[in-house]
């Protein structure tokens, strides 16, 4: 590029002030300066464009990888599942030819006992609780006070009574 040493620019500096003349050089400097500082800006965007295109292209490739990585998972959970069931079919067509149904289990007198059947009731949720939300809303109360606690709070004050 460009080489310019010290004694280059006093000489471009010794030239702009016998051509341009001493009122207009610092109005001209400033302008220079502020355009070679755009420039300077310009040069780093685009710089960080690059970099940022070049990022991307190494995430495109991270996430091929990735993905390849996955589908060579996913194929092996699903030979390592269809080699399971294969073992399970056969080990329970091995139960039921020996008389044991999916339906009931044998006991040892030869009497079927029927197959568990879930309870329709579920024990974990409370069928019947009212959320403290709804319970705000529709003027439900939530604390109760005695008589004589309401009686007190509700009584109107006399004007004469310190307080």
């Amino acid at each position: 590029m460009i080489d310019l040493g010290i004694s280059k620019i006093a000489l471009i500096g010794a030239v702009a002030l016998i051509v341009i003349g001493p009122e207009k050089l610092p109005r001209v400097a400033r302008t220079l300066g502020a355009l070679l500082g755009k420039a300077q800006r310009y040069v780093s965007d685009v710089k960080a464009e690059v970099s940022r295109s070049m990022e991307l292209e190494e995430l495109k490739k991270m996430k091929e990888s990735m993905e390849s990585a996955a589908r060579d998972v996913e194929g092996s959970v699903n030979s390592a599942t269809s080699d399971f069931e294969k073992s399970w079919s056969a080990a329970t067509a091995e139960l039921e030819g020996n008389g044991y149904g999916s339906d009931a289990l044998q006991s040892t007198d030869g009497d079927a006992l029927p197959a568990y059947k879930h309870p329709k009731k579920n024990w974990r949720i409370k069928q019947k609780a009212m959320p403290q939300w709804f319970k705000a809303r529709t003027g439900v109360r939530t604390r109760t006070q005695s008589g004589a606690a309401r009686v007190a709070r509700f009584r109107p004050r006399s004007p004469t009574a310190p307080r």
